[in-house]
Parts: structure tokens; C-alpha cells; sequence
């Protein structure tokens, strides 16, 4: 027999709404849609003879926003832009007259026009409702993350000279202790951090922890939220006076290369239209720069890990952005180079040597 309590339990469990899928598009399938949407808004223009000329204006500037947002995927405006024009253009197709009989094979098309609509519609008012969460964050720098780790570090010992890497999830995913064994060396990286949000964290996550060194790993996010160049260079500026100001050394570590390689694994692994290799190439160029200027440390990553045709080498990524093992092995002797060169291990004073005895002279009595 059924026991009541459980039937009641299964009961609960069937009222539950289902979990409702993200209405966010990213990556290839964002691309995919708005590249559907343009195909359709062509066949459409075969169909209906009349939207050919009266369409044209507003199909030309979908292409452009669409080749816009290739570079540009987090700009709102661009997002809207589109989504403007396919309702104007909708509004033409009920507008126009139409040929009759009218095939069935443009009907379909116009249907699939409307759910595109639709369904970049909910994307649009998704991307809203993040930017506005991220707005809302009562901790928007993630200052949460190390607090109780913070708090327990002590202070660095003078014969192991303490180096903090801050950065985003390429930092984060790295087991610093297995690749730099017996080293006072402190992850701070934070998965999908931009600059601004390592800035915030440089007195908590960096100063505090009173290392002699700190290594800057930063901007492939901001680059993928459409970030200007500009921005992210002010933001590395302050983290670099910040550090100066408190006479912490300053290693600037190049960005990564990017590839595509393993996105017929999954689609989201596209990485280049979000993260434009020549604005990854075009950041560093000025990273290199500024640390000349400056005196800092440059630590060229890239240099390394990139391949003949500009993307990150294959093997090296499992999903075109974060290194895996092999990747992490090229980066190590790098960093460990770099850090040595800013750095010298002060060795323990070694003890005094004793002081001569002195021997006593005795007077003999009667003498």
C-alpha cells in the first residue's frame, strides 16, 4: 500500500512548475538567429516583389548591425537595433501587397520570421534583466569570495617573498600550489571578473595580503562585454598606481589568444566573434607599452600560446578560451620567469660567528 505521506510528497512535486529555460542567447546561437532572420528577410523579398524595394533599407541595416554585433555582442543598442528593424520590417510584409495565389513555402517563411521575432524579443528583455541584476548586486566586485581566506593568511615571511595572481577564471582554474610547489604564492582570481571589478578588489584581495608582488591577468572579459579599449586601460592604470603607491611590484600578464577550434564540440565555444583577436592583439600591444613606460614587468603569454593562423593553439584549450593542463604548462615557467626577475628569495642571516675566547693571563703569586 501507497503510504500517505509519500503520495502527498509526489503530489507537491507534480504541481512544481517546470524549470523555464534561459531566454538569453549567447554565442553561435545568437549569431545563428540573427543570421536566420537576415535569410528570411531574402526569401521574403523573392516572394513579395514589392518588398524588394520597399524593404531594402531596412534588410541592408540588419546586415550591418549583425556584422556590428559580431565584434560587439554585448552592446544593448545593437541588440535593439535589430530587433527594431524586423519589426518594421514585419509591418511592411502586412503592408505590401502580396501575390496571389500566395505559395505556401512564403507563408512558412513569414511564420518563422514571426517566431524569430519572438524569440529575439525574449532575448532582448532577458539581456535587460541581467545588466539590470548586475546593477542591483549588493557585492558587485564578488568581495565575498576570499574575506575568510583573507582573513586567516598571515603575514609573508621574509625568505619566501609572497606574489598574488589576480584575475578572472583563467587565474581562477589555476592550482598555482601544483605548478609552483612551496611557494608563497596566493590565487585570487575570480571567474568572469572584468578590470573594474579586479580594481575593486585590489586593497582586500591584493594590498592586505602584503605580497611583494602582484600579477595582473585581465581583460579578455571586458573585451567580451564590449568594453572599450580605453576603459580597460584606465582600469589596469589605477590597479598599477595602486600597486606602486604601496610598493608592491607590478607583472602585467598579456591576454590570452582565443580560437574557434572546438566549437563543433559545442556551440558556445565559438570564442572569436565576442573576443575579436585583433582587439586582443591591439590591448596587449598597449600592455607591453604602458609597462615600458612604466617600468613594469611584461609577462608575454600569448607570444607562446598562440598558433601560425593568430588563434589560441588547439591543444592547449579544451574550449577555445581557458587553458587546460598542457596550457598551464607553457604559463608557469613564464610567470615563474617573470617573477624571478622582479624578485630575488632573501636568504635566512646566517648566524654570527662566535667571539674569540680570550685567554686569561694569571699571576702567579710570588713571582
Amino acid at each position: 500500500m501507497k503510504k500517505p505521506w509519500l503520495a502527498c510528497f509526489a503530489l507537491v512535486l507534480s504541481a512544481q512548475p517546470p524549470q523555464e529555460q534561459s531566454a538569453l542567447l549567447t554565442g553561435r546561437p545568437l549569431f545563428d538567429a540573427y543570421q536566420r532572420v537576415i535569410q528570411l528577410m531574402e526569401s521574403s523579398t523573392v516572394s513579395i516583389p514589392e518588398l524588394a524595394r520597399a524593404g531594402a533599407p531596412l534588410l541592408e541595416s540588419e546586415r550591418r548591425t549583425l556584422t556590428s554585433l559580431r565584434t560587439n555582442a554585448a552592446n544593448g543598442d545593437l541588440h535593439y537595433t535589430f530587433l527594431n528593424n524586423l519589426r518594421a520590417y514585419l509591418a511592411l510584409t502586412d503592408a505590401v501587397p502580396k501575390p496571389f495565389p500566395f505559395p505556401a513555402e512564403a507563408q512558412r517563411q513569414l511564420h518563422e520570421l514571426r517566431d524569430a521575432y519572438a524569440r529575439i524579443d525574449s532575448h532582448f528583455h532577458a539581456l535587460i534583466e541581467q545588466k539590470d541584476r548586475q546593477l542591483r548586486s549588493p557585492d558587485p566586485n564578488n568581495l565575498t569570495r576570499f574575506m575568510d581566506d583573507d582573513s586567516r593568511i598571515g603575514p609573508p615571511k621574509p625568505e619566501k617573498p609572497r606574489v598574488v595572481f589576480l584575475g578572472d577564471s583563467i587565474t581562477d582554474l589555476w592550482r598555482l600550489n601544483e605548478y609552483f610547489p612551496d611557494r608563497d604564492f596566493i590565487n585570487r582570481g575570480i571567474g568572469g571578473q572584468v578590470t573594474i571589478q579586479m580594481l575593486g578588489r585590489m586593497r582586500s584581495d591584493a594590498i592586505n595580503l602584503q605580497p611583494s608582488v602582484v600579477v595582473i591577468l585581465g581583460g579578455t572579459n571586458d573585451l567580451a562585454r564590449s568594453t572599450s579599449l580605453n576603459a580597460i586601460e584606465d582600469n589596469l592604470t589605477m590597479i598599477a598606481d595602486l600597486a606602486d603607491y604601496h610598493k608592491i611590484k607590478v607583472i602585467f600578464a598579456s591576454v590570452l589568444p582565443v580560437s574557434d577550434y572546438h566549437k563543433d564540440v559545442n556551440p558556445a565555444y565559438e570564442m572569436t566573434p565576442i573576443r575579436p583577436p585583433v582587439l586582443i592583439r591591439a590591448l596587449n600591444d598597449w600592455i607591453k607599452s604602458f609597462c615600458t613606460r612604466r617600468n613594469f614587468t611584461y609577462l608575454d603569454y600569448y607570444s607562446e600560446m598562440v598558433d601560425a593562423a593568430g588563434f589560441l593553439k588547439a591543444d592547449l584549450a579544451d574550449d577555445g578560451l581557458h587553458p587546460n593542463s598542457a596550457g598551464y604548462r607553457i604559463m608557469a615557467p613564464l610567470a615563474q620567469a617573470a617573477i624571478d626577475s622582479v624578485i630575488r628569495v632573501r636568504a635566512a642571516p646566517a648566524p654570527a660567528p662566535a667571539a674569540p675566547v680570550k685567554q686569561r693571563k694569571h699571576r702567579l703569586f710570588g713571582r
